[in-house]
């Protein structure tokens, strides 16, 4: 009896968190110093990615190898905090310039940028600005620190952001909002919400990526990637929700993208001479 009590809770613990395979790709360019966000496109060999707060408003195209071959000035815009990409089946690039670690911007902004490939050394972007529905003081209380995010993703017309929660007290609360994809200025709307795991760096969600089919999404964390799939619409956190932890050593992983159907891209900014700046795949097996 006891053995079988032991089968059983060993593989309860082995379908809600799986240890795969992370295997290092590229040590990646200087400008990559700061990379927050990366996506594949269709039509482009290359990864696209962008860095954080302070940097150029550039978007860097580089080869799976780490070779940096296109950079893409976005003129009419600005890096305040540059977090994460997202993308449309029309060619369009969205910039997600949502991150807000003090919860005090009232300048949150998604750039939209048609045709993105086309675009050569230079591009103008659409706007979106927006607040949160539902946050009321600038900035927000210490334990309700959670109207920043790191992580867009986009479905069916929509945009969709997962929030990073710096409350002070944090319990691993990631909300999901909702926005329309196109430019003019709005509330963003509150459409669930998901507690991921007990803490704080390793509970923080830093990056979003959908799938080619629009039915499975993957959160990522320092620790952790979330699968979510088998959602009806746009109620992500209602179908199955699977949690794989990422081996070896903790680095500030802000990115994340779909590979194919069964491999992702990640990636870390720099902490150190021998920490971060890499371009990583992981196994969603």
């Amino acid at each position: 009896m006891r053995r079988l009590i032991f089968i059983l809770f060993f593989t309860i613990q082995l379908c809600f968190s799986q240890n795969n395979t992370l295997t290092e790709v590229k040590h990646l360019s200087k400008k990559l110093t700061e990379i927050s966000g990366i996506e594949i496109l269709e039509g482009s060999d290359l990864i696209w990615a962008i860095n954080d707060s302070g940097n150029p408003n550039i978007v860097y195209g580089f080869t799976p190898k780490g070779e940096l071959q296109q950079e893409i000035e976005i003129e009419n815009a600005e890096n305040v905090d540059w977090e994460d990409l997202a993308k449309d089946n029309q060619g369009t690039l969205y910039i997600a310039d949502t991150g807000n670690n003090d919860n005090d911007r009232e300048d949150l902004t998604i750039y939209i940028v048609k045709n993105f490939l086309q675009q050569k050394e230079e591009a103008i972007a659409e706007k979106i600005e927006f607040s949160f529905e539902d946050q009321e003081t600038f900035p927000a209380d210490n334990e309700n620190m959670n109207f920043g995010s790191e992580a867009l993703i986009y479905k069916n017309g929509h945009l969709y952001m997962f929030t990073k929660n710096r409350s002070e007290h944090p319990d691993g609360t990631v909300n999901v909002y909702q926005l329309p994809a196109k430019p003019g200025r709005y509330k963003a709307k509150k459409i669930g919400t998901y507690k991921t795991c007990e803490g704080k760096r390793e509970c923080w969600i830093t990056a979003a990526s959908i799938n080619a089919e629009e039915n499975e999404i993957i959160l990522l964390s320092e620790q952790h990637i979330w699968k979510l799939s088998n959602f009806k619409d746009n109620d992500f956190f209602g179908g199955n929700i699977q949690q794989y932890d990422i081996p070896g050593k903790r680095t500030q992983k802000e990115s994340i993208c779909y590979k194919n159907s069964t491999t992702a891209f990640l990636a870390d900014e720099k902490e150190s001479k021998k920490k971060g700046r890499n371009l990583y795949e992981f196994s969603l097996k």
